[in-house]
């Protein structure tokens, strides 16, 4: 019997993650959906059922606090758990926050970030229920629980896309990337400079989308309204092609998505140029993007294009297809997963 141990970069984030929970059983006839979507989904004897879904952000791999205020890190840390929730068509409605802290934190740094924590609950109207607090010997430790609804027959799970269905995304993609890299430059620039300025201007719109991010609140109430639910959705936290990747997967399908329909904005555009990026590998990979990527079957072209901010840029195949995105000049190139793991080895 080998005594070689497996390094943790060798599974990644989501190799792990199924090696940890591929023999786990669910005992409880109110347990729905477990492990492998972006919420756990329960049932409680009501007309509704119960949804949570959980995320750890840590200092250092997650948020760099050289260029993060403590208050745009308080609102980001609720809104992307809120947005995990609207991933499957439901509505958050409580939070709880736990954190661990080092000593090199004031109760007034802690406060800055629930006064962001409090904004996006306002905004949003979900509830700060509860958490916990411990100490940390490495920085900040953030640790968001989302708990919230939907009806049954309106939560949009990863694994309903069929072949000849219609995929969408909302926004544009790569902004949030371009933000990270552009925050990352200013933040080199500055070494050893007590007065440096950064020079954001003209590209104020990245850095927003990197440090203040908006879950699609406002798609999840245009599709209600249109009567749509989606076969599958996702958010984009961690990349399109990756995301892509886990609707196939789980829906065992292929697709194919054209390169000259991926929403991209300007701004990201010319940052992507001024650094030398690919611009179409930054959207595919990017992540943190917080988008909505979603099938509908194919009769509901016309209403999903009444949507504003949607965008239709490709469609399901059969899974022998596999998954592709057709360039400009029409060549095929094999989706792969390349976006944010935080498992990855240096």
């Amino acid at each position: 019997m080998s005594n070689k141990l497996t390094e943790i970069s060798e599974l990644g984030e989501f190799g792990l993650i199924k090696r940890l929970t591929e023999d786990i059983v669910l005992n409880n006839p109110s347990t729905i959906k477990g492990v492998g979507d972006d919420c756990a989904v329960m049932h409680y004897n009501s007309d509704k059922e119960i949804l949570m879904s959980t995320d750890l952000l840590v200092e250092g791999i997650h948020f760099d606090l050289t260029y993060v205020p403590l208050k745009h890190l308080g609102y980001k840390s609720a809104v992307v758990n809120f947005s995990d929730l609207y991933a499957m068509n439901a509505v958050p409605r409580q939070i709880t926050v736990s954190l661990a802290i080092s000593k090199r934190f004031a109760v007034e740094h802690i406060e800055q970030l629930y006064e962001g924590i409090k904004l996006a609950c306002e905004i949003y109207g979900v509830d700060l229920v509860g958490g916990d607090t411990t100490s940390s010997k490495a920085g900040l430790i953030i640790s968001i629980t989302c708990i919230g609804d939907a009806s049954a027959e309106k939560i949009a799970y990863r694994s309903g896309a069929k072949e000849s269905d219609l995929i969408c995304v909302s926004g544009d993609l790569g902004a949030a990337y371009m933000g990270l890299q552009l925050l990352e430059r200013e933040k080199i620039a500055s070494a050893g400079q007590s007065d440096f300025e950064p020079q954001f201007q003209g590209k104020e719109y990245l850095v927003e989308r990197q440090l203040k991010p908006e879950a699609r609140k406002d798609i999840i109430a245009e599709l209600d309204k249109l009567n749509i639910v989606p076969t599958s959705m996702i958010d984009i936290s961690d990349g399109l092609s990756s995301e892509l990747m886990h609707i196939c997967a789980q829906s065992k399908v292929g697709c194919r998505i054209y390169e000259d329909r991926i929403p991209i904005d300007y701004q990201t555009a010319v940052m992507a140029e001024e650094l030398g990026m690919n611009l179409v590998t930054a959207a595919l990979n990017g992540g943190e993007d917080y988008e909505l990527l979603f099938t509908v079957p194919l009769h509901m072209h016309e209403q999903v294009e009444k949507i504003p901010g949607i965008k239709i840029i490709g469609h399901i195949t059969s899974e022998e297809l596999g998954l592709a995105m057709i360039t400009r000049d029409g060549a095929e190139i094999e989706l792969k997963a390349q976006g944010w793991n935080p498992l990855k080895s240096a």
